[in-house]
């Protein structure tokens, strides 16, 4: 055999090789997570008279310099009782060693559902993706607080697919509990993301990302309750909406912020 077929047959048990061999540079569900906690951050109100003084209401996620985070506006309360020095907070950290740290609203987007705050000091923030890249049928995950803090700060993750991306639909028992905001999204409806994993209260204001990159496509936006909200922990539809990320993008560039 001479030298030259020799290296031809080396190349292409070469290649042969690197064709047939798992590719390993995506990482792991469990890598993910381990990446993407410490930008996810419990949202909630202090007010150092109450008893308890701290209440988590949602979840939120850090962004662009890492000073800036996202959630839901409906997770945001529309007053705050500054007669008793009631601030907006952040719960951040694990377990009932968490810190809270009080943050700023900076700006809400009541017709996508979301809010931006800030705070005085710097977290890992998450990357945003592209939503044009999203299908029905990718995997995904979104990571929070579903039942709040009864045992500490603990966040609890979540996965499954995309099941379909289709206008906002907003059940409604008669026309009677229809509001404006609700009749001019029905006209003009924008696109959510429906998905098979189940969300509760908690998790409002979840990034939802790819459960392969860690890259955020949305945010969790709405469970469906099919009962009273009393027996959604035990009884729930199982179908969650979340926000397209495009919306978050938007709301920055609005606000002035570099992503």
């Amino acid at each position: 055999m001479s030298a030259t077929h020799s290296r031809i047959t080396i190349l292409a048990w070469c290649f042969l090789l690197f064709l047939f061999t798992p590719i390993s540079s995506v990482a792991s569900l469990a890598d993910i997570i381990d990446k993407i906690k410490p930008s996810v951050v419990g949202i909630g109100t202090l007010q150092k008279m109450r008893r308890p003084p701290a209440k988590l209401m949602g979840t939120g996620f850090v962004v662009a310099d890492g000073r800036h985070i996202i959630t839901n506006s409906h997770v945001i309360p529309d007053e705050l009782d500054f007669n008793n020095q009631e601030e907006l907070a952040v719960f951040i950290g694990v377990g009932k060693e968490a810190i809270i740290r009080t943050v700023t609203l900076i700006k809400r987007d009541r017709e996508h559902d979301l809010a931006l705050l800030k705070m005085d000091f710097r977290m890992p923030p998450m990357i945003l993706g592209d939503v044009s890249n999203v299908r029905e049928g990718d995997s995904i995950a979104f990571t929070g607080f579903p039942i709040g803090a009864v045992l500490g700060l603990y966040p609890v993750t979540h996965r499954g697919i995309i099941s379909v991306i289709s206008p906002i639909v907003i059940p409604v028992n008669s026309t009677r509990t229809l509001d404006v905001a609700m009749i001019r999204r029905l006209k003009n409806p924008y696109y959510v993301f429906q998905l098979d994993a189940t969300a509760y209260p908690g998790n409002s204001g979840s990034a939802l990302y790819d459960a392969e990159t860690g890259v955020v496509v949305g945010v969790i936006n709405k469970v469906f309750v099919k009962e009273t909200k009393e027996k959604v922990l035990e009884n729930p539809s199982g179908i969650t909406y979340a926000i397209p990320v495009k919306h978050v993008k938007e709301l920055l560039k609005s606000s002035g912020v570099k992503f």
